[in-house]
């Protein structure tokens, strides 16, 4: 099934290979940046002599400045030019940087950190929000492509602190603020003013729900499945030592899950351009809650979790497209679910925490698959509101 352009007609595309190249490694460089905050919490516990909780607080912060970042460079989205956004994105999530690897005490750390989160976040939502808009019907294919990078670097940026030692990790935190300013050079590429979402009656019109209705589920499904992702990467350890693995092979699935979610967004790419983005969700949040039940299965958990990673990569991306053709109206939709994806993930860890003290660490996977069925079903309820009047070939 071919999805419907997106957008109107242009002067020329939003991006041209050089920046969506260089947008990719952008998001190498925000997954790297979120990732290198907790292998470094031993070293900033010596440095600034902190309690396990405290030094935790860094990437609190740096989530705070991401939804700040989201919500800030929102408002200013078709106010002023792409480029301008984006370059200030940059500088500051390279200034944070720096200014995390040379404070001088915690308080100042924590501002560096909030600082960096601030770019991260308008990093994070204009490129999403951009790509969303300016591939046509192959928006779903390149959101995956571009959400890959972001593993790739998830994935770099915790080897790399293990290669070089926590100890250094003011050295690496300066090195990643060097390398955001050569892609300063690449956005002469983006065009200034992006193409907003057009509303075509055949194509966009929810029949039969709200916009309010639509916009509080699709919160919802991003909330949820931002919050099993960050659950799975939190406690999948602790789960897994707890059956009877080696914290090695605990330490070692979790990194697999990991590599599993940013293998999906490439695998789904292709896929993206022949299935429509409901029936892609669909299955994702059907595969997603039948891994998690395996996962209950002590022989089978390592490898049900794998396939945890690989089902739940496409939803984040590929729900984008859905969101502006489902709300074309809705200038501020992206921003919504975006900021509440960055919510869940911090709400995640403490939350399913909670339900665990009340239950026990090996009903984590069922309290995952409880949660991934609710993504199932706000889903089909997602389908059936937006349902179009025409099919489209």
């Amino acid at each position: 099934m071919r999805h419907p352009p997106l957008t109107t007609p242009g002067p020329g595309p939003v991006f041209t290979p050089m920046a969506t190249t260089a947008s990719c490694v952008g998001f190498v460089l925000i997954g790297a940046l979120q990732a290198l905050y907790g292998p470094a919490i031993p070293a900033l516990r010596e440095d600034f002599g902190l309690s396990p909780s405290t030094a935790g607080l860094a990437l609190s912060a740096h989530f705070v400045g991401g939804v700040a970042g989201v919500l800030l460079f929102d408002r200013l989205y078709g106010r002023i030019g792409n480029r301008r956004i984006l370059a200030a994105s940059y500088l500051l999530m390279a200034t944070g940087a720096a200014g995390f690897a040379l404070a001088p005490n915690w308080p100042t750390a924590l501002t560096a950190a909030l600082l960096a989160g601030l770019g991260f976040g308008g990093i994070d939502y204009g490129l999403n929000q951009l790509f969303a808009v300016g591939f046509g019907h192959r928006s779903a294919a390149m959101l995956n492509i571009l959400n890959a990078h972001f593993g790739i670097g998830a994935i770099l940026g915790p080897a790399l602190i293990g290669a070089v030692g926590a100890d250094h990790y003011p050295a690496i935190f300066l090195a990643f603020a060097v390398a955001n300013l050569p892609l300063l050079l690449c956005l002469k590429g983006v065009r200034e003013k992006a193409p907003n979402p057009t509303e075509t009656p055949a194509t966009t019109t929810p029949l039969t729900r709200s916009l309010t209705s639509i916009l509080t589920v699709f919160v919802a499904l991003y909330v949820l499945h931002v919050g099993i992702e960050a659950g799975v990467g939190g406690w999948e350890p602790t789960h897994l030592e707890t059956v009877g693995y080696g914290a090695g092979i605990a330490a070692t699935a979790t990194s697999v899950y990991w590599l599993m979610m940013t293998v999906g967004r490439f695998l789904v790419a292709p896929l993206a351009l022949r299935f429509s983005a409901p029936t892609i969700i669909t299955v994702s949040c059907a595969g997603m809650t039948a891994c998690l039940l395996l996962a209950a299965v002590p022989d089978l958990a390592p490898y049900a979790y794998a396939g945890v990673g690989l089902f739940i990569a496409p939803i984040f991306p590929t729900g984008l497209p859905w969101l502006h053709r489902a709300a074309p109206g809705a200038a501020r939709a992206g921003a919504l679910v975006i900021a509440a994806s960055m919510i869940g993930g911090v709400a995640a860890g403490p939350s399913l925490g909670k339900v665990i003290e009340w239950s026990d660490i090996k009903a984590v996977p069922l309290l995952l698959a409880a949660t991934s069925a609710a993504c199932l079903t706000a889903t089909l309820w997602l389908i059936r509101a937006t349902r179009t009047a025409n099919t489209h070939p």
